[in-house]
C-alpha cells in the first residue's frame, strides 16, 4: 500500500472526535506517519495559488463591500498564503463582483502586505486588452506600475473548447489567443508575471468529453508566447484521476514540462482533491484552491466550489510535501495536537468567509476542525 493509501485510510480515525474518557496518547497513536516526498533531502514544495477573492467570490449574486474582500485578503496572508488572486478586470456587466477590483489593488493595505513579506504575490485575472489597460491606468495614478506594484503578476485564460470560447469570450479559440498575446507582450515590457488558465480541460458544459490534445495545444500556446506557468482546469468538475494522468501523459511525452503546469480543480462530483494528489504525484508544482471551498459555476448547478484549500494542504502536508503553510516533520508520527493547531488559522478564515456569505463550509477538513473545537470546549 502507498504512503498516500495509507494516509487517507487513516484520514478518518484522525479526525473522529475523541470521547470524553479518551485521551490524546490513544489518538496519537493512530497519526498516519507522514510520507516522505523529499528532494534533495527535504520536502518536495508545493505552490498553493489561492483564488478564493477572485474564483471563490465571483459568483455570489449579493455584491460584497469592498471592506469585506480586502479583510479575506488579509487573512489570507496571515495565515501565510503567499500567492493570492485578489480579483479581474472583467465586465462588470458580467461579472458585477469584480467591480471593486481597480480599488482593491490600489489599496494601501496590499503594499502594507508586500512590505511586510517581499515574497508576497498579488495577480488579477486579465481577459482581454481592455482589462490590462484599466489594470495599468489604476497602477499609473499610483506611480507604482513596475517597481513596487501592488499587483505584480497577471492570469490570462483561453479554453480547450470552442464551445466554450464562443459562449464565455464569444470569440474562437484563435482569436482569444491573439487577443492574450497582445496582453502578454504588453506585460513583459513592465515586468509583469503572466500565468495562463486553459478553461474545460476535462469536460465542456456543451460538447461533454475533451480530446486531451485541445488542452495541450493551447496549453503550448499560451507557453510560447510567454506565460511562466499555466493551469489545466477542471472547469465544471467533472474530471477523474484516470483523466488527470493520461492528461499530463501526454504533455510530458510531448516535451512539456509538469514543474510549468498548475491544476485547478472544481469539486461538483467530489473528486477534486483526487485529481490534485494525482496531478502532483506525477509532477505538477502550483495547486490552486479557495478558502472554505467557496466558489461555483455557473455552468454547472449545484456545484460545490474550488476545491478547498484545507483539504488540499492537509492532504499535500500529510503525504510528505511542503505548501509552506505548516511545519510538519518528516519520516516520524506527528503530534495530533500540533497538527490540528497549525491548520486552525486556515480553518478559521475558511469559516469566517463562508458566515459571511451565509454558506455551508465545504471544506471537510474544516468543519472537523471546527467541529472538534466545539467538542472540546464543551
Amino acid at each position: 500500500m502507498s504512503k498516500l493509501s495509507r494516509v487517507m485510510r487513516h484520514s478518518n480515525n484522525l479526525l473522529r472526535l475523541p470521547s470524553r474518557h479518551s485521551g490524546p496518547r490513544r489518538l496519537m497513536s493512530i497519526i498516519p506517519k507522514i510520507g516522505d516526498n523529499r528532494v534533495h533531502g527535504g520536502k518536495r514544495p508545493i505552490r498553493i495559488m489561492e483564488v478564493s477573492p477572485r474564483d471563490g467570490l465571483q459568483n455570489e449574486s449579493k455584491i460584497l463591500p469592498v471592506e469585506l474582500k480586502l479583510d479575506l485578503i488579509r487573512r489570507l496572508f496571515e495565515s501565510k498564503l503567499r500567492a493570492i488572486e485578489v480579483g479581474s478586470f472583467v465586465s462588470p456587466k458580467w461579472v458585477p463582483q469584480m467591480s471593486s477590483t481597480s480599488e482593491i489593488v490600489s489599496d494601501p493595505s496590499l503594499r502594507g502586505f508586500r512590505g511586510k513579506d517581499q515574497t508576497v504575490r498579488f495577480s488579477c485575472l486579465i481577459p482581454n486588452p481592455k482589462g490590462f489597460e484599466t489594470l495599468r491606468s489604476v497602477q499609473n495614478s499610483s506611480g507604482e506600475l513596475i517597481d513596487g506594484a501592488t499587483v505584480d503578476e497577471i492570469a490570462i485564460f483561453a479554453s480547450a473548447t470552442e464551445s466554450f470560447s464562443r459562449a464565455n469570450l464569444n470569440c474562437t479559440i484563435s482569436e482569444s489567443l491573439k487577443r492574450m498575446d497582445r496582453v502578454v507582450e504588453q506585460a513583459k515590457e513592465r515586468r509583469i508575471r503572466v500565468r495562463g488558465y486553459v478553461s474545460c480541460v476535462f469536460g465542456c458544459p456543451y460538447q461533454g468529453k475533451v480530446d486531451p490534445r485541445q488542452a495541450l495545444s493551447v496549453s503550448r500556446e499560451l507557453l510560447s508566447m510567454g506565460c511562466y506557468e499555466v493551469s489545466i482546469s477542471d472547469t465544471i468538475g467533472v474530471g477523474v484521476p484516470s483523466q488527470v494522468e493520461e492528461c499530463l501523459n501526454l504533455f510530458s511525452r510531448s516535451d512539456i514540462s509538469l514543474e510549468r503546469l498548475g491544476i485547478h480543480c472544481h469539486d461538483t462530483f467530489g473528486t477534486a482533491l483526487a485529481n490534485v494528489l494525482e496531478a502532483v504525484r506525477l509532477g505538477v508544482q502550483t495547486v490552486d484552491s479557495s478558502v472554505g471551498g467557496i466558489g461555483g459555476c455557473p455552468y454547472s448547478p449545484g456545484a460545490t466550489g474550488n476545491v478547498a484549500t484545507e483539504d488540499v494542504v492537509y492532504a499535500l502536508e500529510l503525504s510528505g510535501y511542503s505548501t509552506g503553510l505548516l511545519n510538519l516533520a518528516t519520516d516520524e508520527d506527528y503530534d495530533h495536537v500540533k497538527l490540528f493547531k497549525e491548520l486552525e488559522p486556515l480553518v478559521d478564515v475558511g469559516n469566517w468567509i463562508n458566515s459571511q456569505l451565509n454558506r455551508t463550509n465545504s471544506s471537510r477538513v474544516g468543519r472537523a476542525i471546527m467541529a472538534r473545537k466545539q467538542r472540546l470546549k464543551e
